[in-house]
């Protein structure tokens, strides 16, 4: 079962502000109050300190998810607390009327990571969706009126125009027609994405190193080579989303880079900001010159703070690399070994765990014994946790997964 801690923060009012909602509970009162999108939440999480949290009532669990690749560093990370406040307690939001220190900074520190060529930029913005926007419009603005493709499977966001390059019908097709004029192809068909760039009018390919959303698929990296011909052939940017395995979460800076491809642009959100929404487009040699002022624009991206704390996430990230690559490639052989599971798939600490049984049940069961992970699809649990993570951390979850698997389904 879940540890039980006494969190520093106490057990919540369940009463809420000023005691308003009388008797209700957190689950009412959210009911109540908060636009049901999400569904209902499992739980009412109040600290975080590490790779743990705690709720309400002050029980501790792993957090192998991380706010979904968000919190590389963990929770309460000092890098993170320490540029926040530091930065906030200089200079908070100016508008991008101006610049600040803190975001030229970063720009520098993204095209460093990214090995740049010479004559590359970057654009700091506030998240996954906003970013993929961005690039939406860089391809426009590269072929006017072009159309786009990507691939089955694919996740971009859920803002209108990330969304047309979204595959799962059941989250494009309520709010169709959309700007994007998107087709599909299927990961690994390299002769399909030849047809769709030999017929004209494609804009931007975009793609994912690792399908994250889809349960955790990596590309072959045949295909990605291919597509960086087939693009530069026909004409087409070629766009790269790494929101979800950037910033070091395949143990590499970038998961594209083991490809020995470059992109024309590169997507990026989750986990540089550790925690604080932060987003980035990196365009390459001639992308990087295709939006002009006054065609783009945002009231928050990279204000002082928010590229403050990105600076020191990536210097901290850095260091951790070659931890990410050693855990992540040993706990994914022992992962392998657990019975009733078929197979385990990712790269670094992006892993997605094949069940031969439906996974939300798994899911549910592994949170009763304090472990979050999330049923990404039907049979795959997806673990995305803080670098932080301990060996003692991980292994408890392989005999967690072990004992539930023996007993669930």
């Amino acid at each position: 079962m879940a540890v039980t801690e006494k969190s520093a923060a106490g057990t919540a009012d369940p009463a809420g502000p000023a005691g308003a909602a009388g008797a209700r509970t957190w689950r009412e009162d959210y009911a109540g109050t908060y636009m049901g999108i999400f569904g209902s939440p499992q739980l009412e999480l109040v600290r975080g300190e590490g790779a743990h949290v705690w709720d309400e009532a002050g029980r501790k669990y792993v957090d192998l998810l991380a706010g979904i690749a968000v919190n590389a560093l963990g929770h309460a990370h000092p890098a993170v607390v320490g540029a926040v406040s530091e930065q906030f307690a200089r200079l908070g939001h100016v508008s991008n009327l101006f610049t600040s220190p803190p975001q030229l900074a970063f720009a520098h520190k993204l095209l460093e990571l990214a090995d740049n060529p010479e004559g590359g930029r970057a654009l700091l913005v506030n998240s996954g969706s906003e970013a993929n926007e961005t690039a939406l419009k860089m391809a426009l603005a590269h072929r006017p009126g072009g159309r786009m493709v990507a691939l089955e499977g694919s996740f971009h966001g859920r803002t209108l125009g990330a969304l047309s390059l979204t595959w799962k019908p059941a989250y494009r097709e309520p709010f169709a027609p959309m700007t994007g004029n998107a087709s599909f192809v299927a990961p690994g068909d390299v002769a399909a994405l030849e047809r769709e760039l030999s017929g004209g009018g494609v804009a931007a390919l975009f793609i994912e190193a690792i399908q994250g959303e889809a349960g955790v698929y990596p590309l072959d990296p045949g295909f990605v080579r291919a597509a960086r011909e087939l693009t530069t052939q026909h004409g087409a940017l070629l766009v790269v989303d790494e929101v979800q395995t950037g910033a070091g979460r395949t143990g590499e800076w970038l998961a594209h880079t083991r490809f020995g491809i470059t992109p024309d642009v590169v997507t990026m959100a989750k986990g540089i900001g550790g925690g604080f929404p932060v987003g980035a487009v990196i365009g390459y040699g001639a992308a990087s010159s295709l939006l002009q002022p006054g065609q783009h624009g945002n009231t928050f991206g990279g204000n002082p703070p928010a590229a403050a704390v990105a600076l020191a996430v990536a210097e901290e990230i850095e260091a951790l690399l070659p931890r990410v690559r050693e855990l992540g490639a040993r706990w994914r052989a022992e992962l392998a070994q657990v019975p009733r599971v078929v197979g385990v798939r990712g790269e670094g600490l992006l892993i997605g765990i094949e069940l031969d049984q439906p996974a939300a049940p798994v899911a549910a069961a592994l949170l009763g014994e304090g472990f979050i992970v999330n049923a990404v699809n039907p049979t795959t649990l997806r673990l995305a946790p803080p670098f932080v993570l301990s060996d003692d951390d991980a292994a408890a979850f392989t005999r967690a997964l072990t004992s539930v698997l023996g007993r669930v389904g």
